[in-house]
């Protein structure tokens, strides 16, 4: 499992563009996570799946909410980061107004999730393997923060936790 002082995985993760800009094509586009994260602090949170009832009623909302504190306490970015694919987050962003403050980060074939040991298997529901619930603080592409949820837990992962914590780093 991925531990603070860790360097996060190299992996690829998919965002869906809405507006097609230079350099953005509309529709999925890849997140090169380590290109990405390069420089800046990244409050990243990660959830089982899009459209779940605790995900929807209170990670995303507290995270939108949150986000100009977060930009105050030195966080560039906001990531959510979930097992689905990437029209499913653009989706989800869209249902709950994410736009200019998360970004929504689909894992689509749960790579990253596995590479940072951090996953949740739901095979038996039906639901293949997942992300487990966790947030993270990382500067420049290195973990400084980690909270991870147990299962059916609700108390480290939201975004009050996270945002007091980057406030004291």
């Amino acid at each position: 499992m991925i531990q603070v002082g860790d360097k996060l995985p190299a992996s690829t993760l998919m965002e869906f563009i809405a507006v097609e800009t230079e350099g953005c094509s509309l529709g999925p586009n890849p997140v090169d996570v380590l290109q990405a994260s390069a420089g800046k602090t990244i409050a990243l949170f990660a959830v089982p799946g899009a459209f779940t009832p605790t995900c929807s009623a209170k990670h995303v909302p507290g995270y939108v909410e949150q986000a100009e504190a977060f930009k105050a306490a030195g966080v560039d970015e906001i990531w959510c980061v979930s097992v689905n694919d990437a029209f499913v987050m653009g989706a989800w962003a869209k249902d709950q107004q994410t736009a200019d403050k998360v970004r929504m980060l689909a894992d689509g074939d749960a790579a990253f999730a596995q590479a940072t040991g951090l996953t949740l298997d739901l095979n038996g529901k039906g639901l293949g393997l997942r992300s487990n619930r966790y947030s993270m603080l990382v500067k420049d592409g290195v973990v400084t923060t980690l909270n991870v949820e147990g299962p059916g837990q609700f108390a480290v992962s939201d975004a009050a936790t996270l945002l007091a914590q980057a406030k004291a780093a």
